[in-house]
C-alpha cells in the first residue's frame, strides 16, 4: 500500500520544472582543498545536541553528521533527475539486519559487533537502549517525534545481549520503521556522558550541548556558536562507506549577499539557505550548480490563531484566506521557487487522499470584504503578523504583501519580526494570533504531517493555528494504524476535506530544497531533513 502511496506523492510535483540544473557548466579552479569541504548557512547550531529542548533544526544536521542511527535510507534517482534518498528503502546503518515479527509488534536489530564511539569505546544495544530513553525523557520536540512512531515508553526497549536490541510495540505503526531513520533517534555513548551527569542534569544534556558523544562519520573538531563548526572524518567508521571528505568548514554567515559574492569567487564550495532570487539568477547565470527539488510533504502557509478573536470565527479566517495576495508572493517573494498550492478549481467536493493540496482559494478582495461583513467586521480589525526573522528572505516580503492587500479590506496588520532563537518558543507559546511559518514532514506521509501540525492532542510546538479538533484527531489515529488501503485513503480525503472547510490554515506553496554549489562537487543527495549529507560528498 504504501509504495503506492509514495508514487502518488511524487504525482504531485513529477511534470513540473523540479530541478534547475543548468547546462554548460565550466569547472572552475576551486580555492578550497579536494578532501576539505567549505559551505555556508545564514543560521548554525544551537547546540552539539539534537535532544536540548530548545535545539533549533541545524543541530539536526550535526546528529545526522556525527551520530549513528539504526537504519537509513537507500537512495535512488528522483523524477527531476536529481539523486535523493528513497523512503520504501531501508538499510543498515548501526544495525547491519533486523527482523519485523508478531505482524509488525516486535523488531529485533543485530548490531554491527565492530562499531565504536569516537572516543574509541565500542557500540552496545545498552547505549542503544539508554538513547532512546534519553529521547524520550528530553520531553519537547524529541519525545514526539519518537511517538510518532509509537516509541513512547522505555518498558519498550531491551538490550537482549551486547549486540541485539529489541523494540515491542502495543499494536503495529507503519511509521515505526520509518521513525528510526530520522535524526533524533541517534545513539549516543551512554559510558561517555554518564560521566558528566548530574542530579538536576540526569541525562547530560548540558554537557553533550557542547561536546561529542557520538559514534557518526564526522567528529566535532571545534564549534564557536554564531560563527563556525569543523567537523573530521571518523576514520574508525564502520556504519557506511567511508567519506572521501575529511574536514568540513561549516561557516555561519548572516548577509545572503555575502554567501552569494563568495559562493561566486569560489572561495567556498557550497551555500543553502540563499533567498529564491538568487537561486533564480544563479541557475540562469550557469557558473554554478544549481539543484532545487520539491521538498516531500512541504507547505508554506499562514496560520490563524483559532483560540483568539477574530480568528475564532470561520467567516473571518475565509475572507483573509481570499485576501492573500497569492500570485504575487509566487512571483515576488519566492521567485517561483515551489509549486503554487492555492487556487484548486471549483473545490472538489472530495479531496485526494494527498498533503500538500492546492485549496480553492484565490485573491477575491470582494468576497473577502462581503465575508467580513457576515463576520459583523466590516470595518475590519487590527492583528500581528509573525515570522521567524532568520527566514527574513521569504518571510518579510510575503509579510508586506499581505500587510498591503489585507489593508485593502480594512484589516491593519502589525509585522513581528521574531529573531531566529526565539521562533520555536514563540511557537510553542501558541500567543501568535497570526503567522507566517512552513513545516516539511521528515517522514512522507500525510497523516504524519497532520499529527504534527493539526492534531490538537498532542501540543505540537508546529501546530501554531491552535487548532483542537476532536473529529480530525480520531481521523488522524485512523489513518496512522489502519491496514486497509481502502479506509486509509478514505480517512486522508476527509481529513483534506476537513481543514479546508475550517480554514484554521491557509496554503501558499511547497517549497524547493535549494542548494548551490560549485561545477566540481559530486554526489550531493537530497534528504528529507534538508541538510547536505557530507558522507556522500566528493569533488571531482
Amino acid at each position: 500500500m504504501f509504495e503506492v502511496n509514495r508514487r502518488q506523492a511524487f504525482g504531485l510535483f513529477g511534470g513540473a520544472a523540479a530541478l534547475s540544473m543548468t547546462g554548460g557548466w565550466r569547472v572552475a579552479e576551486a580555492a578550497t582543498p579536494k578532501d576539505t569541504l567549505i559551505l555556508l548557512n545564514e543560521m548554525g547550531p544551537n547546540s552539539l545536541d539534537t535532544m536540548l529542548p530548545a535545539a533549533n533544526d541545524q543541530a539536526r544536521m550535526v546528529a545526522w553528521s556525527v551520530y549513528d542511527r539504526l537504519v537509513t535510507h537507500g537512495t535512488k534517482t528522483m523524477p527531476n533527475g536529481a539523486t535523493g534518498y528513497d523512503a520504501s528503502v531501508f538499510k543498515p546503518e548501526l544495525a547491519e539486519s533486523w527482523e519485523v515479527l508478531d505482524g509488525g509488534k516486535t523488531m529485533i536489530f543485530k548490531l554491527r559487533q565492530d562499531a565504536t564511539f569516537h572516543d574509541g569505546s565500542p557500540v552496545t544495544a545498552e547505549d542503544v537502549k539508554w538513547s532512546f530513553d534519553r529521547a524520550i525523557a528530553a520531553g519537547g520536540f524529541p519525545a514526539v517525534q519518537m511517538s510518532a512512531g509509537s516509541l513512547v515508553s522505555p518498558d519498550q526497549f531491551t538490550a537482549v545481549d551486547t549486540h541485539t536490541f529489541k523494540i515491542t510495540f502495543e499494536k503495529a505503526n507503519k511509521l515505526s520503521l520509518p521513525d528510526l531513520a530520522v535524526p533524533v533517534p541517534c545513539i549516543v555513548n551512554k559510558k561517555l556522558v554518564m560521566q558528566h551527569v548530574t542530579d538536576a542534569d540526569p541525562w547530560g544534556l548540558e554537557w553533550t550541548q557542547r561536546n561529542d558523544a557520538g559514534g557518526g562519520g564526522f567528529t566535532v573538531q571545534s564549534w564557536k556558536p554564531g560563527d563556525q563548526l569543523v567537523l573530521t572524518r571518523f576514520d574508525d567508521w564502520k556504519s557506511g562507506p567511508l567519506p572521501e571528505i575529511k574536514r568540513v568548514v561549516f561557516r555561519q554567515i548572516a548577509s545572503p549577499g555575502t554567501r552569494r559574492a563568495l559562493l561566486e569567487k569560489g572561495d567556498v564550495d557550497l551555500s543553502v539557505g540563499l533567498p529564491p532570487k538568487d537561486y533564480a539568477e544563479l541557475a540562469a547565470a550557469g557558473k554554478l550548480k544549481v539543484i532545487g527539488t520539491p521538498v516531500q510533504g512541504d507547505l508554506l502557509f499562514i496560520d490563524m490563531n483559532v483560540q483568539m478573536k477574530p480568528f475564532d470565527n470561520p467567516k473571518v479566517r475565509e475572507a483573509i484566506a481570499y485576501a492573500i495576495p497569492y500570485e504575487q508572493i509566487m512571483e515576488t517573494a519566492l521567485y517561483q521557487r515551489g509549486l503554487p498550492m492555492f487556487g484548486a478549481d471549483p473545490a472538489p467536493e472530495t479531496y485526494p487522499p494527498t498533503w500538500p493540496t492546492p485549496s480553492p482559494f484565490k485573491t477575491d478582495l470582494d468576497k473577502a470584504k462581503a465575508l467580513l461583513a457576515e463576520a459583523g467586521l466590516a470595518e475590519g480589525f487590527e492583528t500581528t503578523l509573525s515570522f521567524d526573522l532568520s527566514q527574513a528572505t521569504t518571510r518579510e516580503p510575503i509579510a508586506l504583501l499581505v500587510q498591503e492587500s489585507l489593508g485593502k479590506i480594512g484589516v491593519k496588520i502589525t509585522i513581528e519580526k521574531v529573531p531566529g532563537a526565539n521562533w520555536f518558543a514563540n511557537m510553542a507559546s501558541k500567543k501568535m494570533p497570526f503567522v507566517i511559518a512552513e513545516f516539511y514532514p521528515w517522514l512522507d506521509y500525510p497523516e504524519y504531517h497532520f499529527f504534527w501540525t493539526y492534531h490538537g492532542g498532542n501540543n505540537s510546538v508546529f501546530n501554531t493555528c491552535n487548532y483542537v479538533n476532536p473529529a480530525l484527531d480520531a481521523l488522524i489515529e485512523t489513518a496512522r494504524f489502519t491496514t486497509d488501503e481502502a479506509e486509509y485513503k478514505a480517512t486522508l480525503s476527509k481529513m483534506v476535506g476537513t481543514v479546508m472547510a475550517d480554514v484554521p490554515r491557509i496554503p501558499l506553496a511547497q517549497l524547493f530544497g535549494d542548494v548551490a554549489m560549485q561545477p566540481n562537487i559530486e554526489n550531493y543527495v537530497y534528504w528529507f531533513h534538508q541538510h547536505i549529507d557530507y558522507r556522500t560528498i566528493k569533488k571531482a
